[in-house]
């Protein structure tokens, strides 16, 4: 016998308009748009593309590496869950008053990818100066075909939208440096960056590659057994990715003395919360400085935040974290969209790790190398990995 959902409303069909999104001075109404794209409902496509549009714009006027002072708070992968974003704000309060770091990874697997997308950055237009956005390696034309967001785009709104929001991904800047002791980036460490200044020379401005220092900051991860190597080496091919490296111990440290920095903040990888921590770095999304650790979920749990504090270093201690297990919620109409869904309920970390790792790899494309090229012999190539020497863009 089939019952019928009746606590369930349907979707809003009306599309919120120009005059019903922006306020007389051109600003996005976000309580609105918050309280519309929680019904499941959607915007005219002219409005859509004004505030992709408006959000690269300002996107475009940052430098490759933001300086941003602490405190702030730090997120990590939201992958399309628009309702676990809500209640990260919630309970990180409003970017008017609270200043915020997404580490990218905004987009795919969920079937709310658009909504974060098209939430986050009207709070950038809003909030240019409190609420940052950096670039995940979910952020590009190839992962994105593959995975749900092109398809999600389609059917929601259409190509043209998808299409904008590419160009958008392009402007994200690939890393931060909080309150000049944390570098903030979405995977990690290149054997081609060895300076905070490789950073800000690489052209940002285009899909990224395959190879070189902007494919490792995007999709770069710490090694197993991170703090407990067998081996000094400093890279190794990251075989799990099958892509850009694998960095170690030694080579944090190194990179941290280097440029006078505490530690490091990533995101990019699923951690279990009880993790040890080796000093001075965490192997996922978090720092030995010390700070409160909030874990936002929802029914399953998606997304986490960080609230970053800066103490006297005498005061520092480990800390760990937790980042999203990804779930698909339903959406009308959306069947088409082929998300990350799991047909039993997942019970354990290692199991949910697992299925994250087979769900990141990186996709067959024609101008990835084989492993013998991902060698530091190309270390001096220049723009094809985005390290142009003669780039002045910052």
């Amino acid at each position: 016998m089939k019952h019928s959902v009746t606590t369930v409303p349907f979707p809003l069909a009306h599309r919120l308009t120009m005059k019903e999104v922006f306020d007389a001075e051109g600003r996005p109404r976000v309580d609105l748009l918050k309280a519309h794209l929680t019904k499941e409902g959607r915007l005219e496509e002219a409005v859509a593309l004004r505030i992709i549009d408006e959000g690269a714009a300002i996107l475009r006027q940052e430098r490759t590496m933001l300086d941003i002072e602490a405190p702030v708070t730090v997120c990590g992968d939201i992958h399309g869950q628009f309702f676990d974003l809500m209640k990260l704000f919630e309970v990180g309060g409003s970017p008017a008053n609270t200043r915020y770091l997404f580490l990218g990874d905004y987009v795919d697997r969920g079937y709310f990818s658009i909504e974060c997308v098209l939430y986050l950055w009207s709070l950038k237009i809003l909030y240019p100066k409190t609420l940052f956005l950096l670039r995940g390696n979910h952020e590009c034309r190839h992962l994105t075909e593959y995975f749900t967001f092109k398809q999600e785009c389609k059917i929601k709104y259409s190509e043209q939208v998808y299409d904008s929001c590419m160009e958008a991904f392009d402007c994200l800047p690939l890393a931060a440096l909080m309150n000049q002791q944390f570098l903030c980036v979405h995977g990690g460490l290149s054997p081609e960056i060895h300076t905070l200044d490789d950073i800000k020379k690489l052209d940002r401005f285009k899909e990224p590659p395959a190879f070189g220092p902007m494919c490792d900051l995007l999709w770069a991860d710490p090694l197993e057994d991170f703090g407990n190597e067998k081996t000094q080496e400093y890279f190794g091919h990251n075989t799990v990715r099958g892509c850009s490296y694998f960095y170690s111990y030694p080579a944090v440290c190194e990179f941290l003395q280097t440029n006078n920095l505490l530690s490091i903040i990533r995101a990019h990888e699923a951690q279990d919360p009880w993790t040890p921590i080796p000093s001075f770095f965490v192997s996922s999304v978090c720092t030995e400085a010390c700070f409160s650790l909030h874990s936002v979920s929802s029914s399953p749990p998606s997304s986490f935040l960080l609230r970053l504090f800066c103490p006297p270093l005498s005061s520092f201690h480990p800390s760990a974290t937790i980042e999203a297990i990804e779930a698909i919620e339903t959406v009308k109409d959306a069947e088409a969209i082929r998300g990350f869904s799991p047909q039993h309920r997942i019970s354990s970390f290692e199991e949910a790790k697992g299925l994250d790792r087979i769900n990141e790899r990186m996709p067959p494309r024609r101008d990835a190398v084989n492993s013998v090229g991902l060698s530091m012999g190309r270390m001096n190539m220049g723009e094809p990995n985005g390290t142009d020497n003669n780039s002045n863009i910052q």
